[in-house]
């Protein structure tokens, strides 16, 4: 076979899985009384953001209720503020997915009187907001910045919104005015947004926190002492340049072993694979050229191997500068030494590469621990990860466990029947067979069986279109064709059995080479990059967890197998590694009291060990279903089991203290899983017809649903305007009380109501959120799974729509680029050719919303965003600080509320364990340091305001500590106020009577992003090939057919977005993405 150019190759879940602990039961009725009616409100409103929420008192919760209201029912009023909506990128006709719009008197969802009100009573407080204190503006006397708006404006948005759907900026600046008589200005001192990274410093740490129980914990970060070296940074160039950092390697290993006594002054050099060598200490010159050759490994052929000549050039660049380090490290220099630190990073990473299958940060082998089948031609590998790190108590070296998928070594022929659960030896493949194939091995790498100990290796790049037995190629320059089937056999002897199915295509599409699949098997030590199916991520959680005694063990052992004290890396450049897990001082932050219904039997709630239940205990809002309805489209569960599931569901629900009404507007309905627009539209209009509007649906699904649940929740929340329940066929025959209570804290909150509130929220005691209209937001992105490469990024926000409770969320969703970070429309401003420049956003929205479901404008903003890694601080915190700032200022010149910006990292490699794992009182049950534990210094950075808090009470495995990172605070937060704030929060999660592991806001904003993703249509196939609409689209537009090869990435980072479509309005205003 001929030898051809390889070709480039470019390396779940279900509303209905809820937290289980902790439902419990609750008794007693739920006859509560309406709360009286108070004419409330703030005095100085008019006409501003949008219409003045109606106040009342909740009368100490003892008839707060969720009403929904509307102008249809309840007398309330249609006015919307449709001037102000959100149009998201590309929106020329319609809102975006995830425009907020409340009724006046909304907050973001909606409540109901007492039982005996009926659907049909006068307008009442939707919620009702607790008693409100007075508080002053100015109660901090600090002089006020004015705002300097940035130089830079925000680029023009595409999506020019209709005018008539808009009022212009000065009616916008002129109700606000209004407005703003009463209110007052923000005391605190605002600070103009950073024009640059180099104009920025993020927050000095203000001081250590004090509140709490003290204990020690060990972390998985081990001392490392500084070197006392000279080190010396070179550039490389390799000729002819190669982009696998393993030739490099290859190259430079061997230039080491060749000239390191003669020519490099006996210095053992640390390569990074590319562009740098480092050295500790000068090499004996200032620039040097080498040739070296590397011959291929013995393939068995018997055949000379190939030599590739290399022409070597080392160049000195720079010293590095461990002075520098040291000074950011006694915090006495702000910016940290990136390239000291990378330096460090490389130099103890350099013998790991050598043992081990390097992936990203960790190192792999099937030597460190037990290879596990993952299912379908997969396997997971036991690694480590390994990061360097500057810390308050100097360096350290942050190891972790960890495990991920690797493809197994198996014939071809036995990978595809695990990849399709079936032998298909005996039958052509389908279509769909065919794509499964080719998406799972495109770009794997293998190796022939048919030659003896001949092992040459190719890399897919498809699946021939004709079976084998169909395939011919030219042997001659004459154009003589011979079958693939005859050439094999008069060549080697090999008689193929497979003829029915496709050959693998290795090669580039000009010049194709065909191998029939049972001749070929795949190269050990290949990492599997794309996404994992439900299955082998439950396999691979398997394989990962580990209890924490277990994994302290696991990493205390991988380092000393990795003997960093034998290291010849390690020692050339002096660096020394300690081998015993730090100690560090923590805190055990107290659990809130939490607030439930003044009729229940337990009016307050004291959690323990981060959870609780909600026997004796009735929810402090309960919402209202009147009309709701059922369908089930498992053909699994009959029709007596699902009525009397939708019996104890609506029982549970009004027990919890909502108002639920215990039959439903139509019989249960059974449905198959692909009719599920028509079933749904069907009984929507089947309810209409009785003019009952639904208030909820609950779906019933088969465990195994594939795409059921997205489009039944894009058809509800986008087309129907219904909030809806799915629960699984394996709970519905359950029926187990817990499960029961869980899903009726998701329904409440689904149609408006508050499960709890914290009792120092309700009582005006909490730090910096009490004292002033605080809104609380929180941001996620959420990027496509690898090798989606033409899906959208989606971006999600919510914020706060009470206060002083701060428990509700309502929320905005956008799609914009492939694997964008920054979130793109948090504001927006176009030239309109009428009204001149108009502008909007997701920020400007929310802040909207919240003055409509308060009665006052926020006077103070903290921001919690989720998803950053530190390479992206400085940039997400430019961009959106500073589209907060314009979309403040788009309300009212001058408007600028403090800011506190703060990022939640998950993905780290910090695990925090027990001093002492016998010691019952300072672990929960599943072994893990107690919620509520918090660590702000020795393993933190030496200068800046961040803290690890581990929140939640351990379930299964170790807990990950959530890290907090302050990188902007104009509201001037103590370190214990910040701490107890989003330690607090945590226990208002509305999904559970659990504690979370990351501050809800946060964690909402990850669930509604998650969930807009159902909203969105694929662009392309699952081939990675073109729709026939588009394809057709593109040949109408005089495209050229052909191949598309693997540009996808590059067609979507140019291609225009496409946006999401629109929430309807009565889901836009609820929590609809519990």
């Amino acid at each position: 076979m001929v030898r051809k150019k390889r070709p480039d190759v470019s390396g779940e879940g279900d509303s209905s899985h809820h937290q289980q602990t902790g439902g419990g039961i609750g008794r007693g009725g739920a006859g509560q009384q309406p709360s009286q009616q108070s004419p409330g409100g703030h005095q100085g409103g008019g006409r501003i953001w949008g219409q003045q929420a109606q106040q009342g008192s909740r009368g100490g919760y003892t008839g707060g209720r969720g009403g929904r209201g509307g102008g249809q029912r309840g007398g309330m009023a249609q006015q919307q503020y449709g001037q102000f909506e959100y149009h998201g990128r590309g929106a020329q006709q319609q809102p975006r997915g995830g425009a907020l719009h409340h009724r006046r008197g909304s907050s973001a969802g909606v409540g109901r009187g007492g039982p005996d009100a009926g659907p049909f009573q006068p307008p009442v407080p939707e919620l009702h907001q607790a008693a409100q204190a007075s508080y002053q503006a100015g109660a901090i006397p600090t002089q006020v910045m004015p705002y300097v708006k940035p130089e830079v404006q925000a680029e023009a948005s595409s999506s020019v919104v209709p005018p008539s759907e808009r009022v212009g900026p000065s009616q916008v600046i002129q109700q606000f005015q209004q407005f703003s008589v009463q209110e007052g200005q923000s005391s605190d001192v605002i600070q103009p947004a950073p024009a640059s990274s180099k104009a920025m410093r993020f927050p000095l740490r203000p001081g250590k926190g004090s509140t709490g129980t003290k204990c020690i914990v060990k972390a998985n970060h081990f001392f490392a002492e500084l070197p006392d070296k000279d080190l010396h940074q070179y550039d490389v160039t390799i000729v002819p340049e190669v982009p696998s950092r393993g030739v490099n390697r290859a190259v430079m290993e061997q230039l080491v072993k060749l000239y390191r006594e003669s020519h490099l002054g006996r210095r053992l050099p640390a390569y990074d694979g590319r562009k740098s060598l480092y050295t500790a200490g000068p090499l004996p010159f200032v620039t040097k050229e080498f040739k070296i050759t590397l011959i291929d490994e013995d393939d068995g052929s018997g055949a000379p191997r190939r030599q590739r000549e290399f022409r070597v050039v080392i160049k000195l660049a720079a010293r590095v500068d461990l002075h520098h380090l040291g000074m950011f490290l006694q915090g006495r220099q702000a910016d940290a030494p990136q390239e000291a630190l990378q330096v460090l990073d490389i130099v103890l990473r350099e013998l790991p590469t050598t043992r081990y299958s390097p992936v990203g940060r960790s190192f792999y082998s099937p030597g460190l621990g037990r290879r596990q089948p993952l299912g379908e031609g997969l396997e997971s590998w036991r690694g480590f990860y390994q990061s360097i790190r500057p810390t308050q108590m100097g360096l350290s070296l942050n190891i972790d466990m960890s495990s991920t998928a690797f493809i197994e070594p198996l014939p071809v022929i036995d990978f595809v029947t695990q990849l399709l659960h079936e032998d298909l030896s005996s039958r052509p493949l389908s279509d769909a067979h065919r794509v499964k194939i080719k998406k799972a091995l495109r770009g794997v790498k293998v190796e022939v069986t048919h030659r003896g100990n001949m092992r040459r290796k190719y890399r897919i790049s498809g699946l021939t279109s004709q079976a084998t037995r169909e395939l011919t190629f030219p042997v001659d320059e004459m154009g003589t064709m011979k079958s693939v089937v005859e050439y094999f056999y008069e060549t080697y002897g090999f008689v193929i059995q497979h003829t029915q199915w496709p050959c693998l295509q290795v090669g580039n599409q000009q010049r194709p080479n065909y191998l029939p699949m049972e001749v070929c098997r795949i190269v050990e030590g290949q990492r599997y990059s794309k996404r994992l199916n439900r299955q082998q991520i439950t396999a691979l959680l398997r394989v990962t967890c580990q209890l924490p005694q277990e994994r302290e063990y696991a990493i205390v052992q991988t380092v000393h197998h990795n003997a960093y004290h034998a290291d010849p890396y390690a020692q050339e450049f002096g660096i020394k590694i300690d081998e015993k897990l730090a100690s560090v001082d923590a805190r055990v932050l107290p659990a809130p009291w939490l607030k439930y219904h003044d009729t229940g039997r337990e009016k307050n709630c004291l959690p323990r060990v981060g959870q609780w239940n909600m026997m004796n205990k009735k929810m402090v809002n309960g919402g209202m279903v009147t009309n709701w309805i059922c369908i089930n489209f498992s053909h699994h569960v009959p029709d007596q089991v699902a009525r009397r599931f939708c019996d104890e569901l609506a029982q549970m629900c009004y027990i919890s203290g909502m108002i639920f009404n215990l039959e439903p507007v139509l019989p249960v309905h059974r449905a198959r899983p692909d009719q599920v627009e028509t079933a749904l539209t069907t009984r929507n209009q089947h309810a209409m017809v009785q003019k009952r509007e639904l208030d909820l649906l609950i779906a019933i699904l088969p465990d195994d649903n594939g795409s059921l649940y997205g489009d039944l929740k894009r058809i509800c929340e986008t087309e129907l305007g219904i909030v809806s329940q799915c629960c699984l066929t394996k709970h519905v025959f359950k029926m187990s009380k817990q499960y029961l209570a869980n899903v009726a804290l998701k329904i409440n909150v689904k149609v408006g109501g508050r499960n709890t509130v914290l009792l120092d929220a309700i009582s005006r005691r909490i730090p910096l959120v009490s004292d002033r209209p605080t809104i609380i937001f929180g941001a996620d992105v959420t990027h496509p799974h690898p090798g989606e490469d033409s899906s959208p990024s989606i971006a999600a926000v919510v914020a706060s729509q009470d206060w002083p409770e701060v428990t509700k969320y309502a929320g905005l969703v956008c799609a914009q680029a492939h694997r964008q970070e920054l979130i793109e429309d948090l504001f927006k401003s176009w030239q309109d050719p009428v009204r001149g420049t108009v502008s909007g956003g997701m920020i400007k929205e929310l802040l909207i919303s919240f003055r409509r479901s308060t009665g006052h404008k926020p006077q103070r903003i903290i921001f919690y965003r989720d998803g950053v890694s530190e390479g992206q601080f400085y940039q997400v915190l430019l961009y959106e600080l500073d589209a907060i700032r314009k979309a403040c200022a788009s309300l009212e010149p001058n408007y600028q509320p403090p800011v506190t910006f703060v990022v939640v990292q998950k993905r780290h490699h910090t695990r925090l364990f027990a001093n002492n794992h016998n010691d019952q009182n300072s672990v929960d049950k599943s072994g893990n340091i107690l919620p509520g534990t918090v660590v702000d210094s020795k393993i933190c950075h030496p200068t800046e305001f961040d803290f690890y808090l581990c929140s939640h009470a351990g379930i299964k495995g170790t807990s990950r500590p959530a890290h907090y990172h302050v990188l902007w605070d104009e509201n001037n937060f103590s370190a214990d106020d910040l701490q107890s704030l989003t330690n607090n929060l945590c226990y208002t999660y509305a999904r559970c009577t659990r504690s979370v592991s990351i501050v809800p806001p946060a964690y909402y904003a990850h669930l509604a992003a998650f969930r807009a993703r159902f909203y969105t249509e694929p662009e392309t196939s699952d081939s990675g090939s073109m729709t026939s609409g588009a394809a057709a689209a593109a040949a109408g537009r005089g495209g050229a057919a052909g191949p598309t090869g693997r540009s996808t990435r590059a067609r979507a980072a140019n291609a225009a977005v496409r946006p999401l479509p629109p929430l309807k309005e009565k889901v836009k205003r609820v929590m609809f993405y519990c």
